[in-house]
């Protein structure tokens, strides 16, 4: 008779276990190969019966509808850590993202105008309109499988199907991924990357390479990184069950420094995310260890995060201890704002070629006759850059 309590599969302890993290990574994946990299980006193409598969799994485990959650993410990414953004823990505070992430995700789901813009393209089919729109039949009928697979020990699994995405998706990367890690890209939020290996939550972890390259199938971006969504793909690929779209760009640079053309300024703009990173790492750091070397002044150290952190995560206090630095330091003042002009070279907008090129033309010149070496080496390695060959 206690048979029955512990369902048709009546598995040990570490059986038990062992179903509950497998399913916990089948909604991992669920989330960011098909919601987030097929759906949300079109990074990759999913075969259609994985992606069945996937949506039914994501209404049975979350009660989550494809084109609401598609949605909420793509205004995530247009209005990122400003009003409108549907999440953001400098919009909201990141107890509230971390704590009540999952209702701000439901709020922004509710919005009709949100839907109706953010979602084209996700599954608007006969099933999607008579069955998934209802979410707490999904989650109602896992109940039940999880009853009769597992018997009592399947409340708890339950239990743990219906958190992962609120804890891991709605509160660990919607927030801590906005709040604290590293960042190997200098985009304009406060995306971070939580720890080098997404392991737990599919790759996720690499936010701030996610929000560098939004479109791209791939997270990891240096070689010490891992993405365990981009191990899946490469299986499902190897299997005949995915299409990669796109990958993020890989700059390309000649030895010898060449005039800047129409060319140069494409490759510029493609790879404008790894042009920053290596501007910080050749011109901004180098100029504010000599500087601090130099001038023996140990507190000139420590402006390194200042000098390369976003300028919307800086409250009053930083920025006035920046301008303080850049005002007693004519060097550190002109690397600062040589980035600040490169910065909005690609943040024009109904700007011609020939415009911008000629910008960037004299961006260069002026660099290289700053009289700050650093400065002038990176004008003649940005001169050669070129896309990267198809």
């Amino acid at each position: 008779m206690t048979d029955y309590l512990y369902g048709v599969l009546n598995l040990s302890f570490w059986g038990y276990a062992g179903i509950t993290l497998l399913m916990v990574q089948v909604s991992m994946m669920a989330i960011t190969l098909y919601l987030h990299r097929d759906q949300a980006h079109r990074a990759v193409d999913l075969h259609p019966a994985l992606r069945h598969f996937f949506r039914l799994w994501v209404w049975l485990t979350s009660g989550a509808v494809t084109g609401q959650w598609v949605a909420v993410h793509r205004k995530h990414h247009a209005f990122v850590e400003q009003q409108g953004d549907p999440h953001s823990p400098v919009v909201f505070s990141l107890r509230k993202v971390l704590l009540e992430g999952y209702e701000l995700y439901r709020a922004e789901a509710r919005n009709p105008a949100t839907v109706e813009k953010y979602s084209r393209g996700t599954p608007d089919d006969w099933l999607e309109r008579n069955i998934y729109s209802y979410s707490y039949l999904g989650i109602a009928l896992m109940f039940f499988i999880d009853l009769f697979l597992f018997g009592v020990p399947g409340i708890i699994v339950f239990a743990v199907q219906m958190l992962t995405m609120p804890v891991f998706a709605a509160g660990v990367i919607n927030g801590l991924g906005h709040a604290t890690g590293y960042r190997n890209f200098q985009t304009d939020d406060a995306s971070t990357n939580l720890y080098p290996w997404g392991l737990l939550i599919g790759g996720e972890e690499l936010h701030n390479n996610h929000h560098a390259f939004p479109t791209a199938a791939k997270f990891s971006m240096r070689s010490w990184e891992f993405d365990i969504g981009w191990m899946y793909i490469s299986v499902l690929r190897s299997m005949g069950l995915c299409k990669v779209r796109r990958m993020a760009p890989k700059p390309q640079f000649v030895d010898t420094p060449q005039q800047v053309d129409l060319e140069t300024l494409r490759a510029v703009m493609v790879n404008r995310m790894h042009i920053l990173r290596d501007y910080s790492r050749k011109v901004t750091l180098p100029v504010l260890r000599f500087e601090a070397h130099a001038r023996g002044d140990e507190l000139l150290n420590r402006a390194r995060r200042l000098l390369l952190r976003w300028p919307g995560m800086m409250d009053d206090a930083a920025k006035a201890r920046l301008a303080q630095v850049l005002e007693n330091n004519q060097a550190l003042r002109t690397v600062h704002e040589y980035r600040e002009q490169l910065s909005a070279l690609w943040q024009q907008a109904n700007v011609s070629n020939e415009k911008l090129v000629g910008q960037l033309r004299d961006w260069c010149a002026r660099a290289e006759a700053s009289g700050v070496q650093a400065l002038q080496d990176f004008s003649a390695h940005l001169r050669g850059c070129r896309l990267q060959p198809a």
